[in-house]
């Protein structure tokens, strides 16, 4: 297996990556030290361990893999204990037919083969790794396992009528560990919602990231009583009402940052289910060219939240980033001379030399009431977080006549659709023609992993409706560490814009159909959601499979 042909440093030498003068010096060091050769370029800075391990390849005449760029099965990793593991430096990757592969530091380690062949019955097929990913490898998977497992078993049984005193929750250590865990869990993964459902026999876990839902653990049903009743007392609700909704909120710290949780509880059958929405109030705020404008949209965008007066709406199913749309324009167009106020639902992000409004229901602070009072405020620019009803409409659209430039949100499938829901709500036409300037109508879409992205060859349906020529590549994520071995990590914005012109405005009045509008729109050179989308796909950013899972194609 080992090739005595060359050494290390010939090979380094052989492709360029140091030179004769830099080898001699490692040697030296080498001679005085004994330390390894390749230890020492790591340490000078003269090599990466990418470098390193694809040369000790060549000498171990196997495969180098990057272990942060491949999926690695959970469940063949178990198939060696930890401990053999640990001690070899090895990890299990993948079962190759009646094989299994595993990653090791050292390919010719006959005491590691021939202990893995003997444990899992298998032909060993040995590829090179690094260490230090070897090790990190084991630890995402052994760590939080291990503090889940060691968590539940000291748990004690709780019957589900059985109500805790407060004081002694507070004190159950391993309901607290449990929550914890969780909590640090969903902020390492990015996750914007934590799921905790109650079924017949168990409790599923399951954590939002990038918009898509996936498992996480199954704790037992046993402990599911205490785990609500911790929730509860963090979130300050009631933990003796099980039978009616309750919505709650708190505060932590978790690596740093500063996490809001908003949480909320359903009674289902088989108990309350619990739902937390992750804000994360130190994350840096997003710059409008950061959320995935074309220039000339942005450009144009741009233009629009430069206007003194008038209202520019921004559209979309919930979680299709409209906040975020919305808060990063307030950044771009917010200076000393500017006296900008909002009224959010909740606040998600707070600002410097912004007054925020903090909507609450229960002494009556509306969104409508919170609105009337701004406009005594002497704002220039308003930004409310949503428009739900006539109330609020008729307020934004006279504000947006007197003079302030008005931003809000409003649930619509494209930006056409926003006229028509503002005539549903009662808002005359003649008055939503001469204050709305501009609808801009988003979606997210996961975005394809960096680390992990490979060319494909497109489908006869993606070569159709992408309209790829002969030579045109797309792009997918083939999975990696990285990205939880989805083969995407982190969104991008799909948008819309309508510029509301002389020509939209007159359709307006003369309450033409949207559908009309929109067409209207297009031939002016509208880019519709679809086609952003597809443009985004042509341009190796997203997929084909996720855009038809967040945008309406309209049959294609």
């Amino acid at each position: 297996m080992v090739s005595q042909k060359k050494k290390l440093g010939e090979i380094l030498v052989e492709k360029g990556i140091i030179n004769e003068e830099t080898l001699r010096k490692a040697i030296s060091i080498q001679e005085r030290t004994g330390e390894r050769l390749g230890e020492i370029l790591l340490k000078m800075g003269l090599i990466t361990e990418e470098d390193l391990y694809s040369a000790l390849s060549e000498i171990y005449n196997v495969p180098y893999v990057n272990l942060e760029e491949i999926a690695i099965d959970p469940d063949v990793v178990k198939l060696i204990p930890e401990h053999i593991s640990r001690r070899y430096k090895i990890i299990p990757i993948k079962l190759n037919g009646d094989k299994i592969v595993v990653a090791m530091t050292n390919p010719v380690n006959i005491y590691a083969l021939d202990d893995v062949r003997i444990i899992t019955g298998r032909e060993v097929e040995p590829v090179l790794a690094s260490e230090k990913q070897i090790s990190q490898a084991l630890d995402k998977i052994y760590t939080i396992q291990k503090g889940l497992e060691e968590t539940l078993l000291n748990i004690a049984p709780t019957e589900e009528e059985t109500e805790a005193p407060v004081e002694v929750l507070e004190d159950e250590a391993p309901v607290v560990r449990l929550v914890n865990l969780t909590i640090t869990q969903a902020v390492q993964e990015g996750a914007s919602d934590i799921h905790i459902e109650p079924t017949e026999n168990d409790v599923k876990v399951r954590f939002r990231v990038d918009g898509v839902l996936y498992d996480v653990m199954s704790p037992p049903k046993k402990i599911f009583p205490t785990l609500v009743a911790r929730i509860k007392i963090l979130a300050n609700m009631d933990i003796a009402e099980r039978r009616l909704p309750q919505d709650g909120r708190f505060r932590v710290t978790s690596q740093g940052k500063i996490i809001d949780f908003r949480v909320s509880t359903l009674p289902t059958i088989h108990g309350e289910k619990i739902v937390l929405r992750l804000l994360d109030r130190s994350a840096p705020l997003i710059g409008l060219e950061k959320l995935g404008f074309t220039e000339d949209v942005l450009e144009k965008f741009d233009w629009l939240i430069q206007r003194p007066y008038g209202m520019i709406l921004v559209t979309g199913p919930t979680g299709s980033g409209k906040t975020t749309t919305l808060y990063s324009a307030l950044a771009k167009i917010s200076t000393p001379e500017k006296n900008i106020i909002t009224v959010e639902d909740p606040v998600e992000y707070q600002f410097p030399r912004i007054n925020q409004v903090q909507v609450n229901t229960k002494v009556g602070l509306t969104f409508a009431n919170g609105l009337r009072s701004i406009l005594r405020q002497d704002p220039d620019i308003i930004m409310i977080g949503e428009i739900r009803d006539r109330e609020t409409a008729e307020i934004a659209v006279q504000a947006a006549l007197t003079g302030h430039l008005v931003l809000s949100t409003i649930h619509t499938n494209d930006s056409a659709g926003a006229i028509a829901r503002l005539m549903d709500m009662g808002i005359e036409p003649f008055l939503i023609s001469s204050s709305v300037i501009g609808i801009l109508a988003q979606r997210l879409a996961r975005r394809i992993c960096s680390k992990c992205k490979v060319p494909k060859q497109p489908t006869e349906e993606e070569i159709k409706v992408l309209k790829l020529g002969e030579n045109d590549i797309i792009y997918e994520g083939k999975g990696c560490e990285a990205c939880r071995h989805t083969g995407y990590r982190g969104r991008i914005g799909i948008f819309e814009l309508l510029m509301v012109d002389d020509e939209i405005r007159s359709m307006i009045v003369d309450k033409v159909p949207a559908n009309v509008i929109r067409e209207t729109a297009v031939k002016k050179g509208m880019r519709t959601l679809w086609e952003d989308a597809k443009l985004k796909v042509r341009n190796g950013i997203t997929t084909y499979s996720e855009i038809l899972r967040t945008v309406y194609a309209g049959g294609l």
